[in-house]
C-alpha cells in the first residue's frame, strides 16, 4: 500500500517541496492548516484532486486552534504515511500511529529519542512560562531545504518498499 504524505502547512517553509516529491514518486499528498490559510496555493490545475492508485493531492482546511490540523491529521494517519511537521508532538503522535515524521529541516523523528525530544520542548515551555528566554531556531537556509527533500525522498522510497513487502 502507497503512505500517503501529510504537511502540516501552518508556517511550513517546504510545502512545494513535499508536494514536488510526492508527485515525482506517484503517491498522494494531504495539506493541512487552519481555514484561513490559501492551502489551494500548493495545487497544479493539472494536479488529480481525487484518490486515484497514483499522486493526488487534497487540503484538509482545519478551523482555528493550537492543535487543529495536528489531531486531523493523526485521525488520518495509517501505518507507513508521512508527516511533515515543525511540530514535535505531532511528530510524537504519528509514530505513536506507526507512520513516519519529518521536521522542516530535514531532520527524521525515531521512536528511539522521542521522548527525550518532547522531554526537552516540556522543559523549554515552563522555562518561558516563567518569563524566562530559550534560543530560537536559527534561520532556515538553503542546507536546511535541500536536507529535507533528500531525507523526505529516502523516507517515501522505505515506505514504499516496506508497503511492498507486506
Amino acid at each position: 500500500m502507497k503512505p500517503t504524505v501529510y504537511i502540516d502547512a501552518d508556517a511550513c517553509p517546504v510545502t512545494a517541496e513535499a508536494v514536488n516529491i510526492a508527485r515525482n514518486r506517484n503517491i498522494p499528498v494531504v495539506i493541512a492548516g487552519n481555514s484561513t490559510q490559501n492551502l489551494l496555493r500548493h495545487v497544479r490545475r493539472s494536479d488529480p484532486r481525487q484518490p486515484t492508485d497514483g499522486f493526488w493531492v487534497d487540503t484538509l482546511a482545519v478551523g482555528i486552534g493550537a492543535d487543529a490540523a495536528d489531531f486531523a491529521i493523526v485521525q488520518e494517519l495509517k501505518p507507513g504515511d508521512i508527516v511533515v511537521t515543525q511540530d514535535i508532538g505531532l511528530a510524537a503522535m504519528a509514530l505513536g500511529r506507526s507512520a513516519r515524521a519529518i521536521g522542516v529541516r530535514g531532520r527524521v523523528y525515531s521512536r528511539a529519542t522521542i521522548d527525550a525530544d518532547m522531554q526537552i520542548r516540556h522543559l523549554e515551555k515552563n522555562v518561558r512560562r516563567q518569563g524566562g528566554r530559550t534560543k530560537g531556531p536559527a534561520a532556515f537556509e538553503d542546507e536546511d531545504r535541500e536536507r529535507f527533500a533528500a531525507n523526505l525522498r529516502r523516507l517515501v522510497d522505505e515506505s514504499l518498499r516496506d508497503g511492498d513487502e507486506h
